[in-house]
């Protein structure tokens, strides 16, 4: 183990991995952490969407492939990890941002749904870090960053399944944290508040979607919806010197809609 990574600091260029890192959330700590000097690979199932992102990252003088990953099926998670270590080198942190949401109340969802939700929100999160936690532990450094939601903290309608999945995470993460710590590795999670995605747009496109809408942006004591570069500051803090001693936390990312201790 080298000094830096015993201490907490970060590589030169490290190389990172996000997972959902086509659009929205994924997006945003795709470019955000290419700015922050990383190479960057966009894991996606939207492989154009992933490539998209990688070449808008290149053409600002980044490093960055986009790569087709379905993180609920290992193989193609073990063939993203081999690109990913050939092109760009060692994976140093991982965003584990992949995830899927079926609006529904729990007394009309959908069984099948439920298998589809777990699949990528938490069986995802384990196959992309058991893949890459080997790496991390023989380098002797390593960030993880979870992206989990205020759902699992405070409950949400209509996300039963969802909230299910992402209350996963949390005990996955601090878990994960106590058993990697002395291998210099810090694992954390953000979970954040109504965030303008694809999954909120949804939510719009419905007959009383504004009207929702509307009364969520009420309810947030900042006024407005977060925005997927809000998401991205914190889990680039998470990625920075600056949190080189803090792991196993927990941070939302809400304008204040919650404020659980």
């Amino acid at each position: 183990m080298t000094s830096s990574q015993s201490t907490g600091q970060r590589p030169t260029n490290p190389t990172v991995v996000i997972t959902g890192g086509a659009s929205g959330i994924g997006r945003a700590v795709a470019l955000r952490m290419a700015r922050d000097g990383c190479a960057v690979a966009v894991w996606d199932l939207n492989r154009e969407g992933s490539e998209a992102v990688a070449s808008e990252i290149r053409a600002g003088g980044g490093r960055a492939i986009g790569l087709s990953c379905d993180v609920a099926d290992r193989a193609s998670v073990d063939s993203a990890r081999s690109r990913t270590v050939s092109e760009l080198g060692p994976v140093w942190g991982l965003v584990s941002n992949a995830g899927l949401d079926r609006l529904s109340l729990f007394k009309d969802s959908d069984p099948a749904d439920w298998r589809a939700i777990l699949d990528v929100n938490l069986i995802g999160a384990l196959h992309v870090t058991h893949a890459l936690l080997p790496q991390m532990v023989e380098a002797g450094g390593g960030r993880i960053v979870c992206v989990s939601s205020d759902a699992a903290r405070v409950g949400s309608t209509g996300e039963g399944v969802y909230a299910a999945s992402k209350s996963a995470l949390l005990g996955f993460v601090k878990t994960l944290a106590r058993e990697m710590a002395r291998n210099g590795i810090a694992v954390n999670v953000v979970c954040p508040g109504p965030t303008d995605t694809n999954l909120l747009a949804s939510v719009r496109s419905r007959s009383n979607g504004e009207r929702i809408i509307e009364a969520m942006t009420r309810a947030i004591p900042m006024g407005r919806i977060a925005r997927p570069e809000d998401i991205a500051g914190a889990i680039a803090f998470f990625l920075s010197e600056d949190a080189g001693y803090i792991t196993g936390q927990v941070l939302s990312v809400s304008g204040g809609l919650t404020m659980v201790g």
